[in-house]
């Protein structure tokens, strides 16, 4: 698998996360037709946000999201639109999510760095470099 290198003006990098969150209370609430919005939404957060959707899964009780970022933007910043947006969305769309739940979903969330670049992809990189 090639490593995909991205930039912006000032930072070439490839930050990969595998980021996974709950309903409060982990209600398994993320079914049918609010699993398929909720999908849509993320989609468009993370085509906002300037970052990059890599996999998506939702179960009734969690999300799991392997995303690229850029770093200067933050993985932090991604999560805290994703979820702010989904949440409000959704309970406007399906009303029955607000008697179930005070909030739709938990302040917490996991994060975990999927890898970096190998050896190899740094030293192509370095020898490209010396050609600028």
């Amino acid at each position: 698998m090639a490593v995909t290198l991205r930039s912006n003006r000032d930072v070439v990098f490839q930050c990969a996360y595998h980021v996974v969150w709950c309903p409060k209370y982990r209600r398994p609430v993320l079914d049918g037709r609010i699993e398929d919005r909720l999908k849509e939404i993320i989609s468009e957060v993370v085509a906002e946000k300037g970052a990059w959707l890599a996999a998506l899964e939702v179960m009734l009780d969690q999300v799991h999201l392997r995303v690229e970022v850029d770093p200067q933007f933050g993985v932090h910043r991604l999560v805290k639109a994703i979820k702010g947006r989904s949440s409000r969305v959704l309970r406007a769309e399906f009303p029955h999510l607000k008697s179930r739940l005070p909030t739709l979903w938990t302040n917490s969330y996991f994060v975990a760095t999927t890898g970096g670049a190998p050896w190899a992809a740094i030293k192509r990189y370095v020898e490209q470099q010396k050609g600028r």
